[in-house]
């Protein structure tokens, strides 16, 4: 079996700092672990993983903002950071008020012998929507980029979303239509990734609400379950019958987010 874990950890050396990073290493031993939002450079955040090979992928514009990083126990046969260039400028990715987020470290896709591995932090759409146009041309882009990469060995992709798809993967759903997180492109830009052949794996094990993977710091939603899944891992359709279970560790502290997994056969 392989298991394959994604976490936003909204700051690496946060989670190291309070001891919950190596807690959560200790206890679930992935042997691919995806992070989003390091906001750190490698070796900013003193970690002892010697069973691990670390790639990141830190924010060239603005210094602990944003980042990827991935450990994994295999060496990868290739690695590659961001969207590619010829695929973002096809899809109008350009950098608009708020920056240029393919230089913020969002993106890394790690080649292995039979499959993709793709961690990606997506754009927040921004209270109003005001960043929804760079949004939706970051989801075309990523999509295309995902849906190229397909064609060479099936994809497993993961990451922060930030977009909750259905009613059923948020608490409030009515008051939030419309609104970042829960707006009609948005939750387009999802059904895009699933009309180019990628699976949302929890959908195969849980249905309903109740799912979450992110709570606000306010009004104790944490612990009353007022929350957004808004991580996720999908995988390509030729990977469906391979995937074992899917899960949310919301029981895992250290950032508003969760970390979330896959086990697939090996």
């Amino acid at each position: 079996m392989l298991s394959i874990y994604s976490w936003n950890v909204n700051g690496i050396r946060a989670v190291v700092k309070k001891e919950t990073f190596q807690s959560f290493m200790a206890e679930h031993q992935p042997d691919i672990l995806c992070l989003q939002e390091t906001k750190a450079e490698q070796g900013q955040a003193i970690l002892e993983l010697p069973d691990y090979l670390e790639y990141w992928n830190s924010s060239q514009t603005k210094k602990g903002y944003s980042g990827t990083a991935i450990f994994t126990k295999t060496e990868p046969l290739a690695v590659v950071n961001d969207i590619p260039d010829d695929i973002a400028k096809a899809s109008g990715l350009l950098a608009d008020g708020y920056g240029d987020a393919n230089k913020e470290g969002r993106v890394i896709a790690a080649e292995y012998d039979d499959f993709f591995v793709v961690t990606c932090y997506t754009p927040n759409a921004k209270d109003g929507l005001a960043r929804i146009d760079l949004r939706q041309k970051w989801d075309a882009a990523m999509t295309t980029y995902c849906a190229d990469l397909q064609k060479k060995k099936p994809v497993i992709y993961c990451g922060d979303m930030n977009v909750a798809h259905t009613e059923d993967d948020l608490a409030n759903p009515k008051p939030n239509i419309g609104k970042k997180g829960f707006s009609n492109e948005e939750r387009s830009g999802f059904d895009t990734w699933l009309a180019a052949g990628f699976i949302d794996t929890l959908r195969l094990f849980k249905t309903g609400n109740g799912n979450y993977t992110w709570w606000s710091h306010f009004a104790n939603a944490r612990a009353r379950n007022v929350g957004w899944r808004i991580d996720y891992f999908l995988v390509s359709e030729a990977l469906k019958s391979q995937v074992q279970d899917a899960a949310i560790h919301a029981d895992v502290l250290g950032s508003d987010h969760c970390p979330i997994s896959v086990i697939l056969d090996a």
